[in-house]
């Protein structure tokens, strides 16, 4: 799949949004109607998935349906949507974050003078995979000796596709002299306040503190954010 110019036909009834369901090596993945060849793929079913699942489940391409979720979290689904599929671009760079979550309070990096706050990680560098890059960039800007737990998402932003796991880490927080935050300062935040937090990136941020409520996800999130308001309410 690839950007084109074509538009999806946006079906919710009251079982909800329809889709069709299918399998693929990352396991259970849904599609808008007419996006994809899945559509006629052995094993693909069509489904409908209400507002509740469909936040959380893996629904491609990837860009058209966070518009879809957009409008349907605000009570106005878009009867159609463009189709919009980053994941299939080759990235400009490729980013990995390390969230570290320890009593209650995730680790995040305070950017003062732009009022914001971000994730730790930063780009992956040539031979490097993004686990490693978690890592490093978590010593790099914390201190912290982190261990990854697992992958929970990947985002596509303005060309990046960007990916975060979850890390164990117990150490302190390193002095700031020592730290690489590019003026930011690492601080704890408490992961109820995320959804209310200006947290880059934004449709992570509310996931994380409804994840750390409930089960952690099987597999990780594949989401669009096209989001720049970060103190605007996002719940799709």
């Amino acid at each position: 799949m690839d950007s084109d110019p074509r538009a999806l036909r946006v079906r919710i009834e009251a079982d909800g949004l329809h889709l069709t369901r299918g399998q693929d090596a990352g396991g259970v993945s849904y599609v808008l109607p007419g996006a994809d060849a899945v559509d006629a793929a052995d094993g693909a079913t069509a489904t409908a998935l209400p507002l509740a699942e469909a936040l959380h489940a893996r629904i491609r391409p990837v860009g058209s349906a966070e518009a879809v979720l957009r409008g349907w979290t605000r009570g106005a689904p878009p009867p159609y949507v463009a189709f919009e599929d980053p994941a299939a671009r080759e990235p400009v760079r490729v980013r990995a974050g390390a969230i570290v979550i320890r009593d209650g309070r995730i680790l995040l990096i305070h950017f003062t003078d732009e009022a914001y706050y971000e994730i730790p990680g930063g780009g992956v560098e040539p031979g490097e995979s993004p686990r490693a890059a978690a890592v490093r960039e978590l010593r790099e800007e914390s201190g912290l000796a982190g261990a990854v737990v697992a992958e929970i998402a990947r985002i596509w932003k303005d060309g990046r596709r960007e990916h975060y796991f979850t890390l164990d880490a117990e150490d302190e927080l390193g002095p700031p002299e020592t730290l690489d935050t590019y003026g930011g300062i690492p601080v704890w935040v408490p992961v109820e306040e995320l959804p209310r937090t200006p947290v880059w990136p934004r449709r992570l941020a509310w996931r994380i503190a409804h994840r750390h409520r409930t089960a952690p996800p099987a597999r990780p999130a594949e989401l669009a954010d096209s989001v720049e308001d970060l103190r605007a309410p996002c719940d799709w």
